[in-house]
C-alpha cells in the first residue's frame, strides 16, 4: 500500500511539473524552441525556422541585431534565414520612422503561413520529382527488367500528379473550405 502511494504522489508531482503554468516568456521560448525543432523534421533550418519563430510571437518589428540577440546566433546565419524566409514570403521588412535599420516581421495569418509553406515545399520537393519521373519515362521497356521498371515509375508519377494536383488545389483553397472539409473527415 505504501508503494502504491508513493508511486502516485511521483506521478501526481510529474503530472504538475508537466502542467505547470508558464509566465509569457517561458511560453515564447519554449515555442521558438519546439518550432525550430519541428522544422527540421521537415527538412528545413532550424535557424530558419526559430527566426520565424521569434518574429511569429513578436508584438512588434524586430531588428536583425534583436534577432541576433535573442536568439544568439551571427550576423551572417541571422542575415541569411531572414533573407530565406523574406523569399519564402513569411517575413516582411518594415520600415520604421526615424530608424535606419531594416525591421522584420513575420506574416500572422496562420492560415497563410501554411499556404507559402506548401507551396515551398511543393516547388523545391514535388515539382523537380515530378520533373525526373517525365524523363523516366522515356525508358524503353523491351525486356522483363524494364518492363517492372516502367511500371513502377509509371505508377509513382500517377501518385505523385495527383499529390501535385492536391496540393496545389489546396494552396489555392480558401481557409474555411479546408477547415470545413478535414472537420467533416474527423
Amino acid at each position: 500500500m505504501l508503494i502504491h502511494l508513493v508511486n502516485a504522489e511521483q506521478r501526481f508531482r510529474k503530472s504538475r511539473q508537466l502542467h505547470r503554468t508558464m509566465d509569457v516568456q517561458e511560453g515564447k521560448l519554449k515555442f521558438i524552441e519546439s518550432w525550430g525543432l519541428l522544422a527540421t523534421h521537415w527538412g528545413i533550418n532550424r535557424t530558419m525556422a526559430q527566426i520565424h519563430a521569434l518574429l511569429l510571437v513578436s508584438t512588434k518589428p524586430l531588428c536583425s541585431d534583436q534577432i541576433i540577440e535573442a536568439l544568439q546566433i551571427s550576423r551572417g546565419n541571422a542575415n541569411m534565414n531572414i533573407r530565406a524566409l523574406i523569399d519564402w514570403g513569411l517575413v516582411y521588412k518594415k520600415i520604421m520612422n526615424g530608424e535606419r535599420k531594416e525591421f522584420f516581421i513575420a506574416e500572422k495569418d496562420v492560415w497563410e503561413v501554411f499556404r507559402k509553406i506548401l507551396l515551398e515545399r511543393k516547388k523545391k520537393e514535388l515539382e523537380p520529382m515530378l520533373k525526373v519521373l517525365d524523363e523516366l519515362a522515356a525508358v524503353n521497356g523491351n525486356c522483363k527488367d524494364s518492363e517492372e521498371f516502367c511500371k513502377m515509375v509509371k505508377e509513382i508519377k500517377l501518385l505523385s500528379t495527383k499529390a501535385d494536383a492536391t496540393l496545389s488545389r489546396l494552396a489555392n483553397s480558401d481557409s474555411r473550405w479546408f477547415l470545413n472539409t478535414f472537420l467533416s473527415l474527423v
